[in-house]
């Protein structure tokens, strides 16, 4: 049997706990920040934190941006250039969003980002994950979406994260990273030859902190559409 860790990590935060569990496969329950990466799973410690909250929602998407003439900043396109969703754009579930994206050294990438559905699941699916009372009366939603290449570039072994749940205030719901298979919510890096007009479902994990609260939207925080970009969110809802 291998070592499974998780971590636990505020939203868009740095106050971070872990604890090592002997179980099989690798998990992290994380949130996210402002930057272009996901947070890295925490080294384990001898003391285990509770989760922590996320913190003060962030503004809601206001109207979307006139489209910018400029083809590229930071790397990447200027939302709204070239046919892509502009800042702080919304749709509904089940509409695509072409959105540039780059991941490492792919650069020049694009694609369509489509949030199919928002699934509400059960308690006992977290037992697998061996979360305990970091989870307690935490109800899961699996938020699916689905990745299509639209541009030129090949995106082999690129990974599309940066998805999170909302709750109905606006506030960040808090999210589950797992690293290895969890069947109920399967999130897995793009596969070889994934060329233009391929396409794969993924999933997010997102919870609720009560039965009372439901996720009710999504968000995509992926570069260029975050706050270091000086950009808003895409929103799903």
């Amino acid at each position: 049997m291998g070592e499974r860790r998780v971590s636990t990590i505020s939203m868009r935060g740095t106050t971070l706990g872990a604890v090592g569990l002997a179980v099989a496969g690798t998990l992290a329950l994380t949130g996210c920040k402002n930057g272009n990466e996901e947070l890295p799973a925490a080294q384990p410690s001898s003391s285990a934190t509770q989760p922590s909250q996320p913190a003060t929602p962030s503004d809601q998407p206001s109207s979307p941006a006139a489209p910018s003439s400029s083809a590229s900043t930071g790397g990447a396109s200027v939302p709204g250039a070239n046919g892509t969703a502009k800042s702080g754009q919304q749709f509904k579930i089940g509409e695509a969003a072409q959105i540039p994206f780059d991941y490492g050294s792919t650069k020049g990438g694009r694609i369509a980002l489509t949030v199919t559905a928002i699934e509400q699941g059960n308690p006992a699916d977290l037992d697998v994950l061996k979360l305990g009372d970091k989870v307690k009366g935490m109800i899961p939603y699996y938020v699916r979406y689905s990745v299509q290449n639209t541009g030129t570039v090949d995106l082999s072994h690129t990974s599309v994260g940066h998805i999170k749940g909302l709750l109905p205030d606006g506030s960040e719901a808090q999210g589950v990273s797992v690293i290895g298979k969890f069947e109920k919510c399967p999130n897995e890096s793009l596969p070889k030859g994934f060329t233009n007009g391929k396409t794969q479902t993924s999933c997010a994990i997102a919870l609720a902190p009560s039965a009372q609260t439901k996720v009710t939207a999504a968000q995509y925080w992926g570069e260029p559409y975050n706050i270091l970009s000086k950009n808003k969110e895409l929103v799903w809802k």
